[in-house]
């Protein structure tokens, strides 16, 4: 019988290990010296690894005049030399917490909102060759805006909340508007479980 389709967990051999950078941030980077299972007499080769804990994401949804409508930010990425069009989303930076309670935490902090529904989406790895960052995505629904109890700093101190039709959005993404891997891969996912039809609802 053919196996599933499936990624396979577990890592080779690391024959030493050198850290390269760690601060009072939660990412570090190291260098790891690895070789192929089973293989004692092969080379050890090197290769950088970007620790990362991890990510929660939110795909907010609200029907409004028959339209639904999601929820994003426009954040500015210093990295990507822009200003992008995003979730709303965090760092899973507090040991042992689910994930779906970092993206409650993150949709009350940046966008004021909490949701009655919590679905999970999927999970992905958005950059599996240099990092272990792992993005957990969750949809939301049934949303109320709160008061806002959280300051925010540096680039979230100037985050922008942006409410537009998913059709909008999943319009940009194709014609690469957006450009942002997490909001395009929870939208198109989004319209393949969902039986989604762009215009109206399957």
């Amino acid at each position: 019988m053919t196996e599933p389709l499936a990624d396979s967990p577990g890592s080779w051999p690391v024959v030493s290990s050198d850290d390269l950078h760690h601060d009072d941030w939660v990412v570090g980077l190291r260098r790891d010296h690895i070789r192929p299972p089973g293989d004692d007499d092969a080379e050890p080769f090197g290769r950088l690894v970007v620790e990362h804990p991890g990510a929660a994401l939110v795909l907010a949804l609200e029907e409004r005049d028959g339209v639904e409508h999601v929820c994003l930010i426009r954040q500015y990425r210093h990295a990507g030399a822009g200003t992008f069009v995003e979730l709303p989303a965090g760092i899973c930076d507090v040991p042992g917490e689910d994930p779906v309670e970092t993206a409650k935490r993150e949709l009350r902090e940046e966008v004021a909102l909490e949701a009655g529904e919590w679905e999970h989406l999927l999970t992905s790895y958005p950059s599996v060759g240099i990092s272990s960052e792992v993005h957990h995505l969750y949809l939301a629904r049934d949303l109320r805006p709160i008061d806002p109890d959280y300051v925010a700093e540096h680039e979230e101190a100037h985050i922008e909340i942006v409410w537009a039709p998913f059709d909008d959005l999943v319009a940009a993404v194709l014609d690469g508007r957006v450009q942002e891997g997490p909001v395009a891969l929870a939208a198109l996912a989004y319209v393949v479980t969902r039986g989604y039809r762009l215009g109206s609802r399957a």
